[in-house]
């Protein structure tokens, strides 16, 4: 294969790869076959775009501004705590260990920063380490340095610094919203995993990737990306179209002889290579790489419907259901007075629900329709907006002037506190569906009822009305596989802000 004036590797006819030819020998005649090694030019590998080189070097900056200010609430703890504040040779030693912990933990990784999650652990990771060598040095060595109370300041550097980075990440997720800051990719594939993949990469262009063209052997396909090429011309097209990265999906086209061959084509080539799993919905703790027979095994572990995570579960769901009660009764009083003045009416809606394994409970909500919303549903059905068997209707005549202000920021939400309190519901879980959705339900959907269904969930952070029936149950579907409490973390954190930008709130 050849493109851009450059030859590639090995040419091999059919599906082979000729077995027992030896390396370095290029003019071996496996199965009575020439294989011939063509040589090549080795283009210079890639150097990191201007953008990525500027934001590594923000992120840089912040984090050993903040490993500064660290240790300056170190002193200053050790100053209150001991009543003698220690000498400023603390710097010497804190600074250096933490800076070192980072750089360990590879904190300041180009691939990691801007990726969520990753980026964060890595930091905690970082702290952890400094914390325990500065322990162990200080019970080892008895430093007059370092002592429990200035241990703190190195403690305070992850949330200092994770505080920083996410401020850095916003501004950087605005501009790739732009279309700015985004790695050109390649994908290669066919069928239903090809327009998936294109179209998941487009949703979360916060990830940093733009589809710029497709090699697929799929005689018109449209997937809303330049088709520039075959499944067989894909290192030809890499090495000669300007991309950073190429993607392969699941496509029967890709047997392990010919993706050998293909990373052998690309050696030398500025590009990354990544291969999407066929269990492409299954992410996060499930999936790790486990050596068998000599070869990396993807190996996917059964979900978690039970056991001490799903009992730690369901004590941070009362826990942290009582606490927000607590917290948020004030305004809760207030709304309630509010829809009380507004018509007069009842201050909670009560509707009936399924919850986990479809057991019926009474869900609590804020009013926001009028009292007699249900009976005037029939009025509206050619006006329903809603995907599938929801019913959604954007500008609803029954919606009162307080409950409009509710819907908007998800306000009416919280009397579902006390459905969590009492059990039938969690914080983050799958939408609670009503019993006339349920009948609909057909194949997999029906994994939905698998858990408790949530007050907030991926659904919320990623759009909720605004949805198509089909995405709002494949994100509550990858909920169910891929739970984890570090994803409910990351989901209630998101929903602060996807309540504030009210997107999809009608």
């Amino acid at each position: 294969m050849t493109g851009g004036g450059q030859a590639t590797g090995t040419r091999v006819p059919g599906d082979h790869l000729g077995a027992g030819t030896a390396a370095g020998q290029p003019g071996g005649r496996p199965g009575g076959r020439h294989l011939t090694l063509v040589g090549r030019s080795e283009p210079p590998r890639r150097s990191a775009p201007a953008w990525e080189r500027r934001y590594q070097l923000a992120v840089l900056a912040s984090d050993l501004l903040l490993l500064l200010v660290s240790g300056f609430v170190g002193l200053w703890a050790s100053a209150v705590l001991s009543g003698a504040p220690k000498p400023w040779s603390t710097f010497a030693i804190i600074s250096p260990v933490l800076a070192a912990a980072l750089l360990i933990s590879r904190a300041w990784e180009g691939r990691a920063l801007g990726q969520g999650f990753e980026e964060y652990r890595r930091l905690g990771r970082a702290t952890v380490l400094a914390i325990a060598v500065l322990a162990i040095a200080n019970v080892t060595l008895e430093l007059p340095q370092v002592n429990s109370a200035t241990l703190l300041g190195v403690a305070a550097f992850a949330p200092l610094a994770s505080t920083g980075r996410y401020l850095l990440r916003r501004v950087l997720h605005a501009r790739r919203r732009r279309g700015e800051c985004l790695r050109n990719i390649l994908v290669a594939g066919s069928g239903h995993a090809l327009a998936d993949f294109v179209a998941m990469v487009r949703r979360g262009s916060y990830h940093g990737w733009r589809v710029s063209a497709v090699c697929t052997g799929d005689s018109g396909a449209d997937v809303g990306a330049p088709v520039v090429g075959g499944l067989d011309e894909v290192a030809a097209v890499a090495r000669s179209g300007g991309y950073e990265v190429v993607a392969l999906v699941p496509d029967p086209y890709w047997t392990p002889s010919r993706m050998q061959l293909l990373v052998w084509e690309l050696e030398g080539a500025p590009v990354d290579l990544v291969v999407a799993p066929v269990l492409m919905e299954v992410t996060g703790p499930r999936l790790r790489m486990t050596p068998a027979f000599g070869l990396p095994m993807l190996h996917a572990s059964k979900p978690v419907f039970t056991g001490p995570q799903r009992v730690l579960k369901e004590i941070v769901d009362r826990v942290g259901a009582l606490a927000l009660l607590v917290l948020l009764s004030p305004l809760m009083l207030l709304v309630a007075a509010a829809i009380r003045l507004d018509d007069s009416g009842p201050v909670l809606y009560r509707q009936q629900r399924l919850g986990r394994d479809g057991r019926q409970f009474e869900i609590l909500k804020f009013r926001s329709m009028s009292v007699d919303a249900d009976a005037r549903r029939h009025e509206l059905a050619a006006a329903n907006e809603g995907a599938g068997p929801l019913f959604k209707v954007r500008c609803d005549p029954r919606v009162t002037r307080v409950g409009a202000v509710l819907r908007r920021f998800s306000i009416d939400e919280l009397p579902q506190l006390l459905n969590v309190l009492t059990g039938s519901m969690s914080l983050v879980g799958p939408r609670p569906p009503l019993p006339e959705e349920v009948r609909q339900y057909e194949g997999a959907t029906f994994r939905r009822l698998l858990v408790k269904p949530g007050i907030t969930g991926l659904w919320q952070i990623s759009g909720r009305s605004d949805l198509s029936w089909e995405e709002s149950v494949r994100l509550d579907l990858r909920y169910v596989e891929n739970w984890s409490l570090s994803l409910d973390l990351v989901i209630l954190w998101k929903t602060v802000f996807a309540v504030v930008r009210a997107r999809g709130a009608y």
